[in-house]
Parts: C-alpha cells; sequence; structure tokens
C-alpha cells in the first residue's frame, strides 16, 4: 500500500546548525501520527519542511508516490493544511476567517455560505460566526483556526502543539472533539505535541524524536512499554514522572 507521505534521507539545517536528519518515515493514508520529543529535538522542523515552509539541504519528500518537488510550492500547499500553536486569525468575523482559504481558491460564494456555518457547527463555534476573531478566547480561536483548515478537506493536515496553550479542560474537549472528526473525514494528520497521554489518546502510532533524529516510529504501547533505545526510554519515563 502506497504511503500518503514518504520521506527519505532528509538533513534540514539551519544556517550550519542541523535541525533535522530522518533516515525514513512512511505515512499511511488516514493515519493520525503523532510526533514528540524533547524541545528543540526537530518536531517542528519536520513540519515546516512537509509543509515547504522549511527546505531540505537533501532528502526526497513522496506525495502519493510522486516525488513532491515536481510541483510548484502553491500547488502543493493546496494538498495541505496547516495549524500552528498560536491560532493565526485574521482580524474579520469568524465566519469570514473560515471562508478565506475557500475564497483564495476560486469557491462560489453559494457553496461558501452553505460550508462555512456546517464545519462552524462541526466545530462547536456556530453561535460565533458574526463575533470578531480578537474577542475569541483561547479555545475559541483554536477551534476556528481548525474550522478553517478542514473545510478545505487538505490531503494532509500539520498541526503543531495545537493544544499547548490552552488550559486542560479547554484542551481536553477540543482534543476529545477533534479526533472524532479526524475519524470521521479520515484526514491524515501529522501531530506535533510535547504531552505524551494527549499523543496516546489521538495517535495510532508516535514517533519519538531525539536530538534531531528519528529514534522510534511504532503504537503508543510499544513507546512506552518498549522503548527502542535508552534515549527514548529515558524521554518517555520523565515525561511520565512529570
Amino acid at each position: 500500500m502506497t504511503p500518503l507521505v514518504e520521506v527519505r534521507n532528509l538533513l534540514v539545517k539551519r544556517g550550519s546548525h542541523t535541525a533535522l536528519q530522518l533516515e525514513h518515515l512512511a505515512i499511511q493514508n488516514a493515519e493520525v501520527l503523532a510526533v514528540v520529543g524533547p524541545n528543540g529535538a526537530g518536531k517542528s522542523t519536520l513540519l515546516l519542511t512537509l509543509s515547504r515552509l522549511l527546505k531540505p539541504e537533501r532528502g526526497e519528500i513522496q506525495f502519493n508516490g510522486t516525488q513532491a518537488s515536481a510541483e510548484s510550492d502553491t500547488d502543493y500547499r493546496r494538498r495541505i493544511a496547516l495549524v500552528m500553536q498560536d491560532p493565526l486569525l485574521f482580524d474579520t468575523s469568524v465566519f469570514d476567517n473560515v471562508a478565506s482559504g475557500l475564497k483564495f481558491r476560486g469557491v462560489h460564494k453559494d457553496e461558501i455560505q452553505r460550508k462555512v456555518p456546517l464545519w462552524l457547527e462541526r466545530l462547536g463555534v456556530g453561535h460565533l460566526a458574526k463575533r470578531r476573531a480578537n474577542q475569541l478566547s483561547g479555545g475559541e480561536a483554536q477551534r476556528v483556526s481548525l474550522a478553517r483548515a478542514l473545510i478545505l478537506k487538505p490531503q494532509l493536515l500539520l498541526l503543531d502543539e495545537p493544544f499547548s496553550a490552552l488550559d486542560p479542560p479547554t484542551r481536553s474537549r477540543l482534543l476529545d472533539d477533534l479526533g472524532t472528526l479526524l475519524k470521521e473525514t479520515a484526514t491524515t494528520t501529522v501531530f506535533v505535541t510535547h504531552d505524551l497521554p494527549e499523543a496516546a489518546q489521538l495517535a495510532a502510532r508516535i514517533a519519538v524524536i531525539i536530538g534531531n533524529r528519528l529514534h522510534q516510529v511504532s503504537s503508543p504501547d510499544d513507546v512506552f512499554n518498549s522503548p527502542a533505545d535508552e534515549d527514548v526510554s529515558r524521554f518517555v519515563n520523565h515525561r511520565q514522572v512529570k
């Protein structure tokens, strides 16, 4: 079965510093893959490289068996959606924020008027459609950001610690709702988090990046109970103790 995304022999540098080395990673269709590791390990670097916001020194990324570099940045980015830790919303209404990607892609206004309310409801913010983005709470803003991404039906959804700034009750509710939506839509997702229970709840597999290298990719049970090496064991035990 051809993976949706396959990465081989990747080397990413920031200045003279090696930010990420990755021999091989395959991301399957409809999979939710969590990426965990210490601060500065290279987790966000992987996400930014997959979104083509960082250019690798070497290596290849294949999308549906085809070299991603064969298409333009614009065409490639139409396949993906990126949600960051801090929601980057426009200073307009919630409705207009969620509609913005559809407008950019030339979707007819009648279709926009039909789709946006549906996705606002699915993310639990339908009642906020007319509210300006700068009047939202952190949880509300992140729900709007996710609605704006998912309405585009991306082939690949990239999430960079989207819950880390939220209080525990808000985070828990949003995590539950997002997990349900990702299953319903079968959206292939790469999800960076520092929270191991969060990773285990949302993802079928966990990729552990330590020291800018990929150490293990396996089920949450395997990562927790059969770590691939001492580095993974120390990281998992330290996080579980915390």
